[in-house]
């Protein structure tokens, strides 16, 4: 019997983190999140003072780098040379550094043929940028999950209030910051953000999240000839 890989791509603050944890509930499979293995790079070249960008500073770094990731109870736990990472890969710098070093194909090679190992001999659903064009290419359940730049700056800039990290971020700001990543992703020399023509669109942006995982989850069931539980 294969397995069932899911992929779910999709541009930041689309509500595919969201979407893709309450599949891999559901389905009672294995939720891998690859950006956070991206952030987890991202912040030693942050701690070792190396701008993410400096791809030159950053390959020599990655030869004694480890990226893994465990789960515990269903919450994926992120490994940073054997380091629990991850209550430290969420803050806004993380973000934008795992974006710009994402870039760097020395970097993404990496951590490709980790996720690729991982899906190889395991049920899950897998997030990010590259997952249906790239990581997992054969996967017969690809998804792309967007939402209009405003309404991802909406739910960010409630996420950061609620956790008192505003900082004063105006929503326009925030649209701003989140539009240059996008352009980021998308236009990156190797395995940028796309949607491909198999994946299955979702809008988000007036949705819940409830409808968007349940048009995964019948989608999955479909390919899959599968129940609601496994």
């Amino acid at each position: 019997m294969r397995h069932i890989n899911i992929a779910i791509d999709g541009p930041a603050g689309a509500g595919k983190s969201t979407v893709a944890k309450a599949v891999a509930k559901a389905l009672n499979i294995l939720y891998l999140d690859t950006g956070a293995m991206y952030r987890a790079v991202a912040l030693k070249a942050i701690r070792q003072g190396i701008d993410p960008n400096d791809a030159e500073r950053v390959k020599p770094m990655l030869k004694t780098t480890r990226i893994s990731v465990k789960n515990e109870a269903g919450v994926q736990h992120t490994l940073l040379d054997g380091e629990d990472v991850s209550a430290f890969i969420r803050t806004q710098e993380v973000s934008k550094g795992a974006s710009d070093i994402g870039v760097i194909p020395e970097v993404r090679l990496m951590l490709v043929h980790e996720q690729q190992r991982i899906a190889a001999g395991t049920d899950l659903v897998m997030e990010g940028r590259d997952i249906g064009s790239y990581v997992i290419p054969d996967s017969p359940c690809k998804f792309f999950i967007t939402a209009s730049s405003l309404e991802r700056a909406k739910r960010r800039l409630k996420q950061l209030q609620e956790s008192g990290k505003d900082e004063g971020r105006s929503i326009e700001r925030l649209k701003q910051e989140i539009e240059s990543r996008d352009y980021t992703d998308a236009h990156r020399a190797f395995a940028p953000l796309i949607q491909t023509e198999d994946a299955v669109l979702i809008d988000t942006t007036d949705m819940t999240i409830d409808q968007a995982v349940e048009a995964v989850i019948k989608r999955v069931q479909k390919v899959y000839s599968i129940g609601g539980e496994r």
